[in-house]
């Protein structure tokens, strides 16, 4: 790549001038990756504790609905469940983490009181009651979840793009950079020694010339004078 590049001072101010400016940008981009990987393990950690809620809620709501089938059937349970009238509302909006934006799930009439659940309180028994509160806590869990696994996913992904542009910069372009920089700079100084050479040769011509021409006139004035003296 440095034997295309002409060797001449515009290049090389040039190209010390894409140096300094990439190892800005190389630096800036090493801070943004660090930043980005600080806050994706705080929201890697955030994610676990999901998890295990998402888990242990999973666990309790299929506890508790194995025990209102038990008790009710699987009728009652059905019947229960079909009376719901008003569904569970989701709303996105977006929040910005170092430059990333991630989603924030907002979610509005999930968990519901015995009145707002559809179904007959008086036909029904505690068992589905406490199976309608532990789904409604594990669809929360879920909304959380997805909200978080989704935010990891996007910082997760600029993390790698990132990294690929600080490698792309600290491997390939400043590597190339300075091999350019060095190419023109050897160049030039192979220029200078070529003309500083090549005026010595010319100051040295000059000399022999300029002493020739007064031996020749010293020459000349003592022939004069031994003209003269005849």
């Amino acid at each position: 790549m440095a034997k295309d590049v002409k060797p001449t001072r515009k290049n090389l101010m040039q190209i010390e001038d894409r140096i300094e400016l990439s190892e800005r940008g190389h630096d800036t981009l090493e801070k943004k990756r660090d930043g980005l990987i600080m806050e994706f393990m705080d929201i890697l950690d955030q994610a676990q504790d999901v998890r295990d809620d998402l888990d242990d809620s999973y666990d309790r709501a299929q506890h508790a609905i194995d025990m209102a089938r038990a008790m009710e059937g699987d009728v009652a349970v059905r019947g229960a469940a079909a009376a719901l009238k008003e569904h569970p509302e989701l709303t996105t909006q977006s929040k910005n983490i170092m430059g990333v934006v991630v989603p924030q799930i907002e979610s509005s009439k999930v968990q519901k009181s015995l009145d707002e659940r559809g179904y007959g309180v008086m036909g029904t028994s505690a068992r589905i009651d406490e199976a309608a509160d532990a789904y409604e806590e594990l669809l929360e869990n879920i909304i959380l979840a997805a909200e978080v696994e989704t935010a990891m996913k996007k910082m997760l992904e600029e993390i790698e793009t990132t990294k690929r542009r600080v490698n792309a910069l600290e491997f390939k372009l400043l590597p190339d950079l300075h091999d350019n920089k060095e190419y023109i700079e050897q160049k030039l100084e192979e220029q200078e020694r070529e003309e500083i050479f090549r005026m010595k040769k010319i100051k040295a011509k000059k000399e022999e010339e300029e002493a020739e021409l007064e031996a020749a006139e010293e020459e000349d004035e003592e022939l004069e004078a031994v003209t003269a003296d005849d």
